[in-house]
């Protein structure tokens, strides 16, 4: 039995279906969201079983116009309603695979499906299809969707066709043979005035305000930029300013961090093949957060709670936090903080 066929049993057997996005998803992730959830619905459960939960925030504005504009039904997440779930609730993960990492789930909570391409250890569930060599998890239920023979109207095939080009930077960052036949099949059915809607969605000012600030705080040394963006409620500025300063001449590494609500988050890009981006910021924070990610591509989150001495003056608290999140990475590089190269 194919993996497409063996997901479609397993959902046969449920009467409903909790896909549990990661914390502040992206398009991927909304995205394979919404084509699991109509494979299960061909599989036999009710639409209005079917729900796609998320944590944290849908800030970034190209996500904010990828939910209104596709009219993707979200609920937010809560712990008890998974951890109550009756035995014919199935639960589902996509564009991430462990309970804890990254998400609220709690660490231990049995997994249905996880369909994910990030790199992961101890990913355990009854069905996986953990690629990490694929580009986006929305290649991957695209792959099922065809192979199930599951109608595919424009919405959905103009957000899992937006999705892969997102998560490729339109083809061209971890882009494999599957992303190119997964948007040959689904050109056809989406919509390309709303697939450029989706690319080019208005900006806040206050976006604009953190990526200025990066730009003005930042500290180049040899090919790696480190930079931050202060205090920020604007979260996905973090990668739209990490992907602008990586274009700067010299720069083949750039990594940005601020703080946001009560945690520090970390954006990072790296086109160079000497760094591996997840691994300098898995191994410079696991012991404080969680972060990792692609070769290119990686992220982090270190709760506020580790600076709690500084929390009461908030000048002080970005200073340290300036000094510690800097000087861990630098070492983590082999760069000499004090080096001016």
């Amino acid at each position: 039995m194919s993996a497409p066929q063996q997901l479609h049993e397993l959902l046969s057997e449920g009467n409903e279906l909790n896909v549990v996005c990661h914390n502040n998803p992206d398009p991927d992730c909304l995205a394979s969201a919404l084509a699991l959830g109509r494979i299960a619905a061909a599989a036999g459960i009710e639409e209005s079983h079917i729900h796609i939960l998320y944590d944290g925030d849908i800030s970034h504005q190209q996500n904010r116009a990828f939910v209104n504009l596709l009219d993707i039904d979200l609920s937010t997440f809560d712990p008890k309603t998974i951890r109550d779930r009756p035995p014919e609730s199935l639960l589902a993960l996509v564009d991430h695979s462990v309970p804890g990492a990254n998400n609220r789930i709690p660490k231990e909570t049995p997994i249905d499906i996880v369909i994910d391409h990030h790199p992961a250890d101890g990913v355990d569930a009854r069905f996986v299809d953990h690629r990490e060599d694929i580009g986006a998890a929305a290649t991957i239920l695209t792959e099922y969707v065809e192979a199930l023979g599951i109608d595919i109207d424009e919405a959905l095939a103009t957000a899992l066709l937006f999705a892969i080009r997102r998560e490729t930077l339109n083809f061209l960052r971890g882009v494999t043979r599957e992303e190119y036949e997964a948007a040959a099949f689904l050109h056809e059915s989406a919509d390309d005035e709303l697939l450029h809607r989706l690319s080019a969605p208005s900006v806040t000012g206050e976006t604009l305000d953190a990526i200025s600030t990066a730009i003005e705080n930042r500290r180049v040394k040899r090919s790696v930029l480190v930079s931050h963006v202060g205090r920020t409620t604007e979260r996905d500025a973090l990668p739209q300013a990490a992907d602008y300063l990586a274009t700067l001449e010299g720069v083949e590494t750039a990594i940005v961090f601020g703080v946001i609500n009560g945690a520090i988050q970390l954006s990072a890009r790296s086109p160079d093949p000497r760094i591996h981006a997840g691994n300098v910021l898995r191994r410079a924070f696991s012991d404080v957060g969680s972060a990792g990610g692609h070769h290119d591509v990686a992220g982090g989150e270190i709760p506020l709670g580790i600076f709690a001495d500084y929390r009461s003056d908030d000048e002080t608290l970005l200073d340290i936090v300036e000094q510690v999140v800097t000087a861990r990475l630098f070492a983590e590089l082999k760069i000499s903080a004090d080096s001016k190269k």
